[in-house]
């Protein structure tokens, strides 16, 4: 993997349609590679496949067995761990991001895992500029952080 751009980290995303989408979005802001565990993700056929509609061909995906040991590796690489959590004290917005640059999403519902959330570097929020503030679907996180992202 090369210690350039950007990677999207994701942290028991298990739903293969969200994969596929996240997939999707990963393929379109040309992110380097997906890391994802190798327990507690959807295996990159089938439903995943039809859901990535070709992006799975686009994208590498990287499979650890440690998610925490996986950002520690990609830190002593460069990269800027970025956790994205709806809890966080800071906008991702307000956060000087830089490349190399690791964006980690939880699950839906569950979030990051704590490990995973103390390994990041940062961790960031994502703020709606309309009434409706709760998080959104793991997918669209990924593509409005990418976006984010993309406008530095």
């Amino acid at each position: 993997m090369p210690a350039t751009g950007i990677v999207l980290v994701l942290d028991q995303i298990t739903d293969p349609h969200n994969v596929g989408a996240i997939l999707r979005s990963a393929a379109a802001f040309a992110v380097e590679a997906i890391v994802t565990t190798a327990r507690h993700s959807p295996e990159a056929t089938g439903v995943l496949a039809k859901a990535a509609s070709g992006a799975l061909e686009l994208v590498p995906i990287a499979t650890v067995q440690n998610l925490a040991r996986g950002l520690v590796a990609l830190q002593e690489r460069g990269f800027l761990t970025i956790g994205l959590d709806g809890s966080a004290p800071d906008d991702l917005a307000a956060i000087e991001l830089r490349a190399p640059l690791a964006l980690v999403l939880g699950a839906e519902g569950k979030g990051l895992r704590q490990l995973t959330g103390a390994t990041c570097d940062r961790l960031a929020r994502l703020d709606l500029p309309g009434a409706i503030k709760k998080p959104q679907r793991v997918e669209r996180r990924s593509a409005r952080a990418l976006h984010r992202q993309s406008r530095d």
